[in-house]
Formats: C-alpha cells, sequence, structure tokens
C-alpha cells in the first residue's frame, strides 16, 4: 500500500509540472508518468490514474492558463499517444535494469511525438499531403513557428530525465513488501542440495 501511495505522489508531481512556464515547451513529465504507470501500476490502477491525472491537468492548464475551452477534439490524439505509451510500459518488467527502462520512456517519447506532429500534418492544410510536407511537420514545422525539431529535442530528454528520475526514486525505495515476499517464498520452496531424488 505505501508503494503505490509513493509511486501516485511521484505521478502527481510529474503531473504538475507541466504547467506553463514551468518547463520548456514540450519538455514535459507526461510522457515518463504515462510510461511509468504502465511498468509500476496494474492495468486498471496504472489506466486510471494516468487519464484522471492527465485530464484534470490538462483541463486545469486550459481554463487557468489558457483561457480556452476545457477540451478540445484535438486533445484526442494526445490521448491516443499517451495510450500507447502506457501500452509500451506495460511490455517492459519493473525489475529491468534502469538504463532499459529510460529507453524505454525516451522510445515513449519518440512514440507521442511521431504520432501528435503526424495528427498536425494531416490536420493542417498548409502542409502538403506527401512525404515532403510530412517531413516539414516532423523537422522544421511552419515558418511563424520554432522548429519542430527543437521540440523533438525537448521532448526526447525530458523523457529520458524524467523517466530516469521517476525509475531512480522507485528503486531507492528498494522492493515491495509484495517482491521481498515472493522472493522468500522462491527461496523457502527451494530444495536443499542433495536432498532431491538423485540422492536417493
Amino acid at each position: 500500500m505505501k508503494e503505490r501511495v509513493f509511486l501516485l505522489v511521484l505521478v502527481l508531481v510529474l503531473a504538475f509540472s507541466r504547467w506553463p512556464g514551468i518547463m520548456p515547451p514540450n519538455f514535459s513529465a507526461v510522457y515518463a508518468l504515462a510510461f511509468c504507470a504502465g511498468v509500476y501500476f496494474p492495468l486498471g490502477i496504472g489506466a486510471g490514474v494516468s487519464v484522471v491525472v492527465l485530464l484534470a491537468t490538462d483541463v486545469l492548464i486550459n481554463v487557468f492558463a489558457y483561457g480556452v475551452q476545457p477540451f478540445d477534439w484535438l486533445m484526442v490524439l494526445n490521448y491516443v499517444a499517451y495510450a500507447a505509451i502506457f501500452l509500451l510500459g506495460r511490455a517492459f518488467s519493473p525489475h529491468l535494469r534502469a538504463a532499459w527502462l529510460v529507453s524505454g520512456g525516451m522510445l515513449g517519447a519518440l512514440l507521442f511525438y511521431l504520432v501528435t506532429n503526424t495528427g498536425a500534418w494531416l490536420h493542417n492544410p498548409r502542409y502538403a499531403k506527401s512525404f515532403i510536407g510530412w517531413f516539414q511537420a516532423l523537422s522544421v514545422g511552419l515558418p511563424e513557428f520554432p522548429h519542430t525539431w527543437e521540440f523533438f529535442r525537448h521532448t526526447m530528454i525530458s523523457g529520458g530525465m524524467f523517466t530516469a528520475l521517476f525509475v531512480g526514486a522507485v528503486k531507492l525505495r528498494g522492493p515491495s513488501r509484495q517482491e521481498a515476499e515472493e522472493s522468500a517464498g522462491e527461496i523457502e520452496g527451494t530444495e536443499p542440495e542433495g536432498t532431491g531424488a538423485e540422492a536417493s
């Protein structure tokens, strides 16, 4: 129980770091949040916590920071990307080395970037609906905005950094009570050497 409370506190801290002005554009903890929720939480709890936290922060940011409507249908694409990152996290064992988990977090950030920028390419009529137009959406974007490769850099760095912080905090806690009990059960269930059928 304490382990889940600890993870929930980390998720909430990472989620509220999304507030505009706290981080550079696209430098967000949300990629790590979605990935690590998939890694560390049971399926139902992980999906529920992720949706509630992300939706709540999106609504708060839209209403109080940007002064726009709470939810826009274009945000659905973001949630498709979050779901994909969460499912990616489900494919990673929490017992893997930290380097593998950080790599998974960066892969999730890359996935988010590809999904959302491809969506922008499909939706925005100013992009040519060709490979060149798609590449433009992924690399330089539209002339009046910063280059999208800059956003990509922030996305990848933050995906790796926040996943490392999350994984490091969890690993510093040591094994959970459930893991310790499972490990002890495995040790108790091991037959002493020389007492098997071959010794009789």
